[in-house]
């Protein structure tokens, strides 16, 4: 059974960092996309980056610049690094994983639990 575990949230203030963290537990045969998307209170969730399987990667205009994804294929996680944060930010943070488990057919979609990001001004 795969799961996605995220971490590294916290309360920070604007202009800082900090690292987020996706691991994928589970046999996995193969991981298409990885995703981050967040959804702030009374928002809808939205994307804020992906990395392909290639490394190729792509970002929400709202982050461009400021925030960085990579991915550790050898310990099966991926990264945001969310730098110069503002307030609105703020939001929970999920991983999104579009994967191929070691058994049975695929690709399929998984989601973590999120992990909650607080900009103060």
């Amino acid at each position: 059974q795969v799961q996605l575990v995220e971490s590294g949230g916290g309360l920070v203030q604007a202009g800082g960092s900090l690292r987020l963290s996706c691991v994928a537990f589970g046999s996995i045969k193969a991981v298409n996309v990885t995703s981050w998307y967040r959804q702030a209170p009374g928002k809808q969730r939205e994307m804020v980056a992906h990395i392909t399987k290639s490394g190729r990667t792509h970002y929400t205009d709202a982050v461009k610049g400021r925030f960085t994804i990579a991915r550790d294929n050898a310990k099966n996680t991926v990264y945001l690094f969310p730098n110069r944060l503002k307030p609105e930010d703020t939001a929970v943070y999920y991983c999104n994983a579009d994967l191929i488990p070691l058994e049975g057919l695929g690709p399929y979609e998984y989601w973590g639990r999120g992990t909650q990001v607080t900009v103060s001004s």
